[in-house]
């Protein structure tokens, strides 16, 4: 009996040693795969996905940029002389709030009634936006709406707390820019690229001055579009906008003004409208059509546009058959919708060369006129002074006139 006792025992020692082995194996192998896949290990005891930056390079190179180029982005503060309102109270019954009866029934010289008046001016901010150094000397560039304050003083201040008094050299007339100056030298600067080559889903990163709040604030996102046409306005006043760059990055009031980065470190375009009420809907002027304005103000201190001196239509299908036209493209010379809108302004440098109302300008310098040459990119492309060539439809016959452009008198 204690044999066999002994024996079976031995047996169930003898499985309870193979099931062992067999459970150690299978939990041994599955450990080992979850130990490699996302288990805890001495070398990552807490579990955690080991350098969760180790690919991504994108984010690399945001946190890069953004230390580089954030000492040349800069706040603008834009403040007034106000009056100063005061508060103060008066008894609108004068000497009768003495008297028995007043005291009754309108409370005596208890019964007040406020009043207000001025009580001098103070200095008060009246806007707020951002700008980018773009030259060592001190030359920013921004947007015109944001130094448009009638009558107001301008303060920068850079990303190390430094402030200067900003003065406006040039108000662009054409595109919402403007250059500004501070007496300071050896600035940072931001490093300019060339907007023409930019893609849809290209990443972006803007930096400004948040609600005019929050100074460098960054946000990433992707360019969404190009080339769009928008109305933007600003307090009481509205412009269009052409060929303007759409982006998805967050841009809030503030930001206007400060500049849109790529990945390599490069300025393509001035951050300067957002749609209210819309979300990731901001758009930004290219940076190629500020480099004119940058150039323009170093060699002569201001900015300026060449001109024509004609209003026109697009000739279009309808334009084509309303007017009996022998094309289907070209700038159609014509008068506006009131007597004072003249088809060709008098003194104009179309009208020293002899462009006539009703006239088709079919090209200028060989370029064809249609709805993506627009005329007025064409000439604003151009210099002052220069000489350009003009094909004209006049009668069915063509002619070629040659035009010396002037400066826009607005931009004098």
């Amino acid at each position: 009996m204690d044999i066999q006792n002994d024996k079976s025992m031995r047996g169930l020692l003898a499985l309870c040693i193979l099931a062992s082995a067999v459970v150690g194996s299978v939990f041994g192998y599955y450990g080992g795969l979850l130990s490699k896949s996302s288990g805890p290990s001495v070398a990552n005891p807490a579990g955690l996905t080991r350098n969760i930056f180790s690919n991504d390079s994108e984010s690399v190179k945001v946190v890069d940029i953004v230390k580089k180029y954030s000492p040349a982005v800069v706040s603008i503060v834009a403040t007034k002389d106000l009056p100063v309102i005061e508060q103060y109270n008066v008894n609108p019954f004068g000497s009768f709030c003495n008297d028995p009866f007043f005291s009754q029934f309108f409370g005596g010289c208890d019964y007040q009634v406020p009043q207000y008046r001025q009580n001098g001016t103070q200095k008060q901010e009246v806007g707020a936006g951002t700008g980018f150094v773009v030259a060592e000397n001190g030359l920013i560039l921004t947007n015109r709406h944001v130094v448009d304050v009638q009558g107001a003083e301008y303060t920068v201040i850079m990303s190390d707390g430094k402030k200067y008094p900003a003065k406006i050299l040039a108000r662009d007339p054409i595109q919402d820019l403007a250059v500004m100056k501070v007496e300071a030298v050896g600035l940072a600067t931001v490093k300019i690229g060339n907007s023409d080559k930019l893609q849809v889903g290209e990443t972006v990163i803007a930096i400004g001055n948040a609600l005019g709040q929050f100074s460098n604030s960054v946000s990433k996102g992707v360019i969404s579009g190009l080339s769009r046409s928008i109305t933007a306005s600003s307090g009481n006043s509205s412009e269009k906008l052409d060929k303007v760059i759409q982006t998805d990055a967050a841009i809030n009031p503030g930001n206007s003004g400060g500049p849109l980065i790529n990945l390599n470190g490069e300025v393509i375009g001035i951050n300067t409208a957002i749609v209210s009420g819309a979300q990731n809907l901001g758009f930004a002027v290219p940076i190629n059509m500020a480099i004119k304005d940058i150039k323009d103000v170093q060699v002569t201190g201001r900015i300026s546009y060449p001109y024509l001196g004609v209003r026109y239509v697009i000739v279009s299908a309808e334009i084509k058959n309303k007017n009996n036209l022998s094309v289907d493209y070209g700038a159609l010379v014509a008068r506006g919708q009131t007597v004072s809108d003249l088809a060709v302004i008098p003194g104009s440098p179309a009208s020293k060369a002899g462009v006539k109302e009703n006239d088709v300008i079919l090209e200028i310098d060989g370029k064809k006129i249609n709805a993506e040459n627009i005329l007025a990119e064409i000439i604003q492309s151009k210099k002052v002074g220069d000489k350009i060539s003009l094909k004209i439809l006049r009668d069915n016959d063509q002619i070629s006139l040659t035009v010396v452009l002037e400066e826009n008198p607005s931009t004098k």
